[in-house]
């Protein structure tokens, strides 16, 4: 139980907000009772020691609910932050090693500093029966053939299993022979197009599994999902999957504040930077002695938001304050990261500015104070982030609004934002382009036949035979399909986080590193000449686009604008796959074609989103198959149809775990099959993973949403915070707010 306090070291701040109606909404999160439940007699002897020497003498409820499912078939655990999920795999495995002795386990992370973090954890249970060991792109060669030799738990992650260890399944035979727990820990970050790929990667390991004569357990552990039990299916192909998901673990006692910078242009509405604004929120609760951590997406945003808060600290008059403030992003060293997370552990630190990389499960110790510097994406992640305060029985949660659509929506919506439920993940294992590329890699670890189709499915032979085609799977007489060249080695073509096979590299021209690869779909739209390229907070200008070879060429860039492409799109419906009328319209799903053509790009000043030039250029066409949602409109629409669009996409990631920058649209006066207007929401990913399907199924909420989102706004023809989107192919031009509104009224009074 937490020691509830009559002065909390930011309740000044909070009531300067109230004053100058910075705080738009201050709500407290009581404290919650834990579950305790005894731990289990018939635990292995051994593992009782173990928990007795990390100072666990109970469970919490949904820590035995998980041990008991985890023995019947597969699990998902999805309980809050801090409420102990590790324990929910980690106990399974102990009993299995402790009463298997030539068992083995695998456990994957999303990322190599939870991987540290979790090897941390379990060095401290000083089990003699478990040899854990990291396995991943940082450990060096020398040591790797030891490491496959000896350990008993291996962590990875999903990159080194589908590009190091899959391909190479022989040299880990008797790991594969005796592997009987498989935990894949963080599973809500598998979605997308990086999680569509993941699932296909489980089941080329579950089928490696079959080959050596095993049928692991698997354990998932995630954040809060709106489908837990669907995700967990789908990331592993596996039925009958039991859901744990009632918290047992004590609760923090929180106070939850939502702040929206003031506005300081009154004719164009805009605000102060939200990076500027939790700079002096992070300076103030340092000066109070409240440790705090701060998220913003952006790499560079939390470097300049550090050193802000380092200038203002020492104006203030404390320099020894601003010594204990550090950012925290990917890009560092290892050893870098290792010694942030310890200074964060051993309280050195009393701030720290981070990407996401410190939303996950890496233990960071007891912090008073989470702020997320923008919307996150997700409610999800949201949620996530703030679980990171209060870790002392009471703490302090702050969402500071931008200026984008979804912030400001919020903002006019507190208390329904603060009860929202979190988001569907969303993925899909047989998006054409990602399945055929799996296919093949699973055919270099072994040949394709008949016995794989419960792994991957009754798609999987047709696909083949178009590789066949293609000429890069050959038939057997016997049936069988084998890569057409035996040595070629297909995962090193297959990246993870592109929906492509074929990506375009983005080359740094001046040290010739490959900073990041970009679908071939998009990038005539995101790699042209000239265009503005953002790449993990960091901005690059392009020097030049070479399609033939799949190649952008850049440097980096400090001007003060951002650019736009011009262009031209069409879509052709290939196939309907689902229709219904709603809200008095004809509402379709299905597989379409997205034909586009860059033909110009604007030039437009951050400060104001002011237009500065428009420069014409010549690219080709390209077109991509992808899936979409469209809606056919009367004649009466016409002139609306766009503004209305943008809306529809802005408040789609509200259904689905999405960015705005994986939907595309398309409205049109007069679409030659359907034979009047139509407005199309498409994915922006080859083959499509499932927004727009989500945005199908659950079609009045996401008009019902973008209605309010566009009617409430206070601007007065449209605005970055309603109906103007930063990734128009037609320059925002022309939208009409007011008919956008009048159109989404009648239709939600069908």
């Amino acid at each position: 139980m937490g020691v509830v306090r009559d002065h909390e070291p930011w309740d000044g701040l909070l009531s300067s907000g109230r004053i100058d109606d910075r705080l738009v909404r201050q709500a407290m999160q009581h404290e919650r009772q834990g579950t305790m439940v005894p731990i289990p007699a018939d635990l292995h002897p051994d593992v009782v020691a173990a928990l007795k020497r990390r100072g666990v003498d109970f469970l919490w409820g949904h820590q035995a609910e998980a041990l008991d499912a985890a023995f019947a078939g597969p699990t998902i655990v999805t309980t809050g932050t801090a409420s102990g999920k590790s324990l929910c795999f980690q106990l399974p495995t102990l009993q299995t090693l402790a009463t298997a002795p030539m068992a083995r386990a695998l456990y994957l992370y999303p990322s190599k500093a939870l991987a540290q973090d979790q090897a941390r954890a379990l060095h401290a249970f000083n089990f003699k029966r478990l040899l854990p060991a990291i396995y991943d792109g940082d450990t060096p060669r020398e040591h790797r053939a030891e490491l496959r030799r000896r350990a008993n738990l291996i962590l990875t992650n999903p990159d080194m299993l589908h590009v190091g260890i899959l391909p190479n399944h022989r040299q880990w035979e008797r790991f594969f022979s005796g592997l009987a727990v498989v935990v894949i820990d963080e599973a809500h970050v598998y979605r997308g197009v990086f999680g569509s790929h993941v699932a296909n990667v489980i089941r080329r390991l579950r089928r490696i599994c079959e080959f050596y004569g095993t049928a692991p357990r698997f354990l998932l552990a995630s954040a809060t999902v709106a489908n837990p039990g669907e995700l967990a299916t789908r990331l592993t192909g596996l039925d009958g999957m039991q859901v744990v998901d009632r918290d047992g673990s004590p609760g923090t006692r929180r106070t939850i504040a939502m702040w929206n910078p003031p506005v300081v242009d009154e004719e164009t509405a805009r605000r102060r930077s939200a990076l500027s604004e939790a700079a002096d929120l992070l300076v103030s609760l340092a000066i109070e002695g409240a440790r705090t951590i701060v998220f913003m997406k952006s790499r560079k945003g939390i470097e300049l938001m550090a050193k802000f808060a380092d200038v203002e600290l020492r104006k203030r008059g404390h320099p020894e304050l601003a010594e204990r403030i550090a950012p925290y992003r990917a890009g560092y060293t290892p050893a870098q990261r290792r010694e942030l997370e310890r200074r964060l552990m051993d309280g050195e630190l009393i701030g720290v500015v981070a990407t996401d990389a410190l939303e996950l499960g890496i233990d960071i110790g007891a912090l008073d104070a989470a702020i997320c510097v923008t919307f996150p994406g997700t409610v999800a992640s949201l949620k996530q982030m703030w679980g990171r305060a209060g870790r002392r029985g009471r703490g302090l949660a702050v969402y500071v609004a931008g200026e984008d659509a979804l912030d400001q929506f919020f903002c006019r919506h507190p208390d329904e934002f603060l009860e929202r439920p979190v988001e569907a993940a969303i993925l899909d294992p047989h998006n054409e382009q990602l399945f055929a590329g799996h296919l093949v890699c699973a055919a270099h670890e072994g040949a394709l036949s008949h016995e794989d189709e419960p792994i991957f499915g009754p798609e999987w032979k047709e696909a083949a035979q178009v590789l066949v085609g293609q000429g890069v799977l050959r038939a057997r007489p016997d049936g069988t399909f084998v890569p057409r060249h035996a040595d070629q080695y297909p995962a090193g073509d297959v990246s993870l986080r592109s929906a492509g096979l074929d990506p375009v590299s983005v080359i740094d021209g001046g040290t010739g590193e490959v900073i990041g690869t970009v679908d071939a779909g998009p990038a005539p739209s995101t790699v042209h000449q000239g265009a503005v390229y953002l790449h993990g907070g960091r901005s690059f200008e392009v020097a030049a686009l070479q399609l033939e070879d799949r190649r952008a060429f850049v440097r980096p860039f400090d001007g003060n604008w951002y650019t736009q492409p011009k262009r031209e799109t069409d879509t052709r419906i290939e196939e309907v796959l689902a229709t219904r009328t709603v809200l008095g319209v004809r509402l379709s799903f299905g597989r379409v074609v997205v034909s586009e053509q860059v033909l110009a790009y604007q030039r437009r000043r951050l400060n104001d989103h002011e237009a500065m030039d428009l420069i014409p250029l010549d690219l080709p066409q390209t077109s991509f198959a992808t899936q979409a949602l469209w809606y056919e409109l009367s004649d009466d629409d016409v002139g609306t149809l766009h503004a209305a669009e943008h809306a529809q996409i802005a408040v789609l990631p509200l259904l689905a775990m999405c960015d705005r920058w994986d939907i595309g649209g398309l409205s049109t006066n007069f679409h030659p099959q359907t034979g009047g207007p139509t407005i199309f929401i498409y994915d922006g990913h080859p083959g499509g993973i499932g927004i727009s399907r989500r945005g199908y199924e659950a079609f009045e909420r996401l008009v019902g949403d973008a209605f309010r989102l566009v009617s409430e706004c206070p601007c007065e023809s449209g605005c970055p915070s309603c109906v103007q989107s930063p990734k128009c192919g037609n320059l925002n031009e022309p939208l009409s707010k007011a008919g956008s509104a009048a159109l989404m009224r009648r239709m939600l009074g069908a």
